[in-house]
């Protein structure tokens, strides 16, 4: 697999500041729970490509038998959704599920970024990686379903089936009191009816966010913007995503589960595994005697497992797999 020049990816909405923490714009959320900033793993090694001969070895070991995939983060960012820890990842605190809700100013600050961020998010689209993905499915691989880390639901839109959203999806705004789900295209014209000055000044703020990726931008520093409580309960509204110190729907987990027990092997794409939500699934794959390859630009929590390890672009070395 000869070396070559991987183009930039588009731009689009850097989701992952959506989800930082409110810092120090919301002094409401002192106290609350924090996590480290997030960014480049320090020593880590990255642009790497695998030789040829160990990219089709990994392929060989899961031929004989079907295939559950996990995927990350990194699975997205030639579709220009930025990652928590890759090469490039600005570094950042992920706001806490309590921090969320024990905070109306985080709530201020989240709704105001994603506000802002929305439009774009709409916008990415399923890269290279998604689509040989969903082809290996037809042809090379056998894969009894999609486990992703990911919100941005371009998996579906590549053709992968099933696929389980272990994360949520940000598509979607649930009522933390009665559980009723609002498409979030629908909460977004809400939220610009609330506050029209986001409205009117729209591109002027995309701009601004686009161009302090420190947090610093316009829409972070303002304390006045409003967002709506659930029309049926009036309960808090939240994305439908897993945050950070939040625990995945038991119902999920066990789907997830069950595309692994199905499986003679384990994918792992993109993921640098860092939080044990992914990591367990290498574990219990392990545990059940499984074959684990982990596909990754940059260094993962599982190197030190008895894994099979692919560096280099995803979708380059799928592109390689449906050509073997």
């Amino acid at each position: 697999m000869s070396a070559r020049t991987t183009p930039p990816p588009p731009q689009g909405a850097d989701v992952g500041r959506w989800f930082s923490t409110a810092g120090r714009a919301t002094a409401g959320a002192r106290g609350l729970p924090r996590i480290p900033a997030w960014g480049r793993i320090d020593g880590g090694i990255y642009g790497v490509t695998s030789p040829d001969q160990e990219i089709l070895d990994a392929l060989e070991l899961m031929r004989p038998g079907s295939v559950a995939v996990l995927t990350g983060a990194g699975m997205s960012t030639a579709s220009g959704l930025p990652d928590y820890r890759g090469a490039e990842a600005v570094p950042r605190s992920p706001m806490t599920y309590q921090e969320f809700i024990g905070s109306d100013l985080s709530r201020r600050r989240y709704w105001a970024r994603s506000t802002v961020g929305w439009p774009q998010f709409l916008r990415a689209r399923p890269n290279r990686g998604h689509e040989m993905l969903a082809a290996l499915h037809s042809g090379t691989l056998r894969l009894t379903g999609v486990i992703t880390q990911n919100v941005d639901g371009l998996h579906q839109k590549a053709g992968s089936s099933p696929v389980i959203d272990l994360h949520g999806r940000l598509d979607q705004v649930r009522c933390l009191s009665c559980g009723t789900v609002v498409d979030r295209s629908v909460h977004h014209e809400r939220l610009l009816s609330m506050n029209p000055w986001v409205a009117a000044r729209l591109p002027e703020l995309v701009a601004d966010a686009e161009q302090a990726p420190d947090g610093d931008a316009e829409v972070d520093r303002t304390s006045a913007f409003r967002y709506p409580s659930c029309a049926l309960c009036g309960g808090i509204l939240k994305p439908d995503v897993v945050f950070f110190g939040e625990s995945a729907r038991r119902a999920t987990v066990h789907s997830a589960f069950d595309v692994l027990e199905q499986a003679h092997s384990l994918l792992v794409l993109g993921s640098s595994l860092t939080v044990q939500s992914g990591l367990r699934f290498v574990v219990a794959a392990q545990k059940q005697g499984k074959p684990v390859v982990i596909v990754n630009d940059g260094p993962t929590r599982a190197d030190d497992r008895d894994v099979v390890r692919v560096h280099g672009r995803i979708e380059h070395v799928l592109e390689y797999w449906s050509q073997a």
